[in-house]
């Protein structure tokens, strides 16, 4: 007979592959990776407050683009570490990068899911990612910012994505890599939020 279970791993595998290869940076990027396994994150919490925030700014006028659910990305090179996330919620002060905002105050999610690290993977490595579902509410284009004096989160604003220069036919990894970074952050009265309201880890694969 059939297993329900496994029908229904598989189904979340081909959700979650689909999101993938549909969040691709490289369109070769679909004959690079293999994914063997996707795990659901039941967090009622997350969801909830993923909709509270999204009722909220709806409240505060925001367009129906700017509260539209879409995928980001993040990259664990193990799986405790991924399974931590998803229990309590990505927290500022988890990201080394700085280059769109003060990572004490926000956190960084990738836009691709073939771009999830500085430098590019070799081959036979692997790791876990944890695809979240994010409500980039409103975007702030900002300038790269390589100095410690890191830019702040912006007032009115829900989300920081680097200013597009005229970018070379080739570029960097790193710099795709910072071209397809969201810092994303929530205030409220005056201060940061621990946890931003509007990203919620979705499923780990």
């Amino acid at each position: 007979g059939s297993h329900p279970e496994s029908e229904e791993s598989s189904s979340l595998l081909q959700t979650a592959v689909s999101v993938l290869q549909s969040s691709y940076l490289n369109s070769t990027s679909k004959y690079s990776f293999q994914y063997s396994q996707a795990i659901l994150v039941e967090n009622d919490d997350f969801r909830s407050q993923l909709k509270a925030f999204a009722r909220a700014k709806e409240a505060a006028g925001y367009s129906q683009k700017e509260l539209e659910e879409t995928f980001a990305f993040l990259l664990f090179d193990n799986e405790e570490e991924a399974k931590k996330v998803c229990q309590t919620g990505l927290r500022v002060n988890s990201s080394s990068t700085s280059i769109l905002g003060d990572p004490a105050k926000g956190v960084y999610v990738s836009k691709y899911a073939d771009c999830l690290h500085q430098r590019p993977w070799c081959h036979g490595k692997s790791g876990y990612i944890v695809i979240c579902k994010l409500i980039k509410g409103k975007v702030r284009m900002v300038p790269e910012n390589y100095t410690t004096s890191y830019t702040l989160p912006s007032p009115g604003f829900d989300c920081h994505v680097v200013r597009y220069r005229n970018t070379p036919a080739r570029i960097s990894h790193f710099q795709a890599f910072v071209q397809s970074q969201y810092y994303v952050y929530e205030t409220s009265r005056g201060t940061t939020t621990e946890r931003p309201r509007q990203i919620c880890p979705y499923i780990v694969i």
